[in-house]
């Protein structure tokens, strides 16, 4: 089996657990990768502004002139594989793939859907039509569609193609939980509210209480609900509630979020975390925080930061979703979507360490059923009834 595409793993890990979960149910798989080397926000914003597609194709051409050379020279040494993957944001690398290995079953990750993606984002009209018949293009060149849940299984045109993988967290996250020290809470001064802070949070006497470390982490887009987490911390925090917030990442909503939180104590913000970086800053918090929109795509995933915070150790809070509750509900801590009041009072009981000791509990027993090799067993199920696994 062949993992193809311009996909990168350090950026975008689903394809690692992928990866990772068919090599432990016995698959070789032999990666021909020539990651592309934008991030999701910069593919989305070229396909969201058309002046900037020539850049966008005249890199995927460099990169796929690279991977045909690759193809024939593993095709010359192994033969046609059985099946080819093609990785995350591979919308157009399926096409590629289609056209290398015509009789190969191509199995194409679909964990995002460009139109849909860009209408939470803000766009809307044309630019929504055409990425939506990108969509439909993709899927059309791929035999089997892996998606995260069930309910973009039944985005598909063809939803019987769709298999639902969970996104699951690679091993990275795990050791660094493993790696990490203990987290308690620690007896530190209570501060009033003071400035924001831009890189670390300081502190002034005065009577002390236990700390919650509490971590968020992403690109700021409506669907995560950064403006619901910022209410709901300040909030707690002018409540009482002890707490200690990281707020890592960039993007369309974090002004709002940070104007909310202007004068809220303990925050500390870090515009950008090395994807090698991040499994051990999460780790070192206790709780991680999830996604708080009540938006149409809010409501159908179950983000990456859920899982790796699992993986890494910490209590997870997130909205009470259908897929959310499907896939984690009996591991997190889920609140009602877009409520901040909901989130507030959950972190507010978590600084009761009985409260804590019972989620982590909890986190713990599920920490097993979002490994690699369990996630993918849908996939290989599928790929060993074609018979090519």
């Amino acid at each position: 089996m062949i993992a193809f595409g311009t996909y990168d793993a350090a950026r975008h890990p689903r394809i690692a657990v992928l990866v990772a979960g068919l090599r432990a149910h016995g698959t070789k798989v032999t990666e021909l990768n020539r990651p592309l080397g934008l991030t999701t926000a910069e593919r989305v914003r070229m396909l969201q502004q058309p002046w900037r597609l020539p850049v966008l194709a005249g890199r995927l051409l460099r990169r796929w002139a690279g991977l045909v050379g690759d193809a024939v020279r593993l095709r010359r040494a192994d033969g046609r594989p059985g099946a080819v993957l093609v990785g995350y944001l591979g919308h157009f690398d399926v096409i590629l793939a289609r056209l290398l290995y015509p009789r190969s079953v191509v199995v194409l990750d679909h964990l995002v859907f460009a139109g849909d993606t860009a209408a939470d984002r803000g766009a809307a009209g044309l630019r929504v039509r055409l990425l939506s018949g990108l969509d439909r293009l993709a899927v059309a060149c791929a035999d089997v569609v892996v998606t995260d849940t069930e309910e973009h299984r039944l985005m598909l045109p063809d939803p019987d193609k769709g298999v639902v993988v969970l996104v699951g967290a690679p091993d990275a996250w795990r050791t660094a939980a493993s790696s990490a020290p203990l987290v308690e809470p620690v007896e530190t001064p209570v501060v009033e509210p003071v400035e924001t802070r831009v890189s670390t949070s300081s502190t002034s006497d005065g009577p002390t209480s236990a700390e919650l470390s509490v971590v968020f982490f992403g690109l700021y887009t409506p669907l995560q609900g950064a403006p619901v987490i910022a209410e709901a911390v300040r909030d707690a925090v002018a409540a009482g509630a002890p707490l200690r917030v990281t707020m890592a990442g960039a993007g369309q909503d974090l002004p709002r979020t940070r104007e909310i939180l202007a004068r809220t104590p303990g925050v500390t913000w870090h515009d950008w975390v090395e994807p090698d970086e991040l499994p051990a800053l999460v780790a070192g918090h206790q709780v991680c925080l999830g996604i708080f929109s009540d938006t149409p795509k809010g409501l159908r995933v179950v983000p990456n930061k859920v899982y790796q915070g699992l993986a890494a150790g910490c209590v997870v809070i997130t909205s009470d979703t259908p897929p959310q509750r499907r896939a984690v509900g009996e591991s997190v801590e889920l609140v009602p979507a877009a409520d901040p009041k909901a989130l507030a009072a959950r972190l507010a009981e978590l600084c009761d360490p009985a409260a804590l000791a019972a989620a982590r509990e909890r986190a713990a027993r599920g920490r097993d059923r979002i490994r690699p090799q369990v996630v993918t067993e849908p996939l290989a199920a599928e790929l060993r009834r074609r018979g090519v696994l």
